[in-house]
């Protein structure tokens, strides 16, 4: 299983309309293939910043989503009301019997 976590910051107006973006997509996100969930989080620390947090079955579905039309009309739309780079971060869980 693989963890997602995309950071972003935005200006006051722009988070706005990220937030309604995010929201009228994420159902359609949920329902790739493989996606597990997806959520919108707040930064504790900087009330311009957020993440999403998703959950794929694997890094494949993952790559797949991101070369599906609706990431790449998503991005197209969400990517310029950024105000910085956005970071991205992929994590598996560690098991207690994996070589250390």
């Amino acid at each position: 299983m693989l963890h997602r976590i995309v950071r972003m910051v935005f200006t006051e107006e722009s988070k706005e309309r990220f937030i309604q973006i995010f929201y009228q997509k994420q159902a359609f996100i949920q329902a790739m293939p493989g996606c597990i969930s997806v959520d919108l989080m707040n930064d504790e620390r900087d009330v311009h910043a957020m993440a999403t947090y998703s959950l794929w079955n694997s890094e494949e579905d993952l790559e797949a989503y991101r070369h599906s039309d609706l990431f790449i009309e998503t991005w197209k739309e969400v990517k310029p009301l950024f105000s910085e780079k956005a970071k991205a971060w992929s994590y598996t869980k560690h098991l207690p019997h994996e070589d250390h």
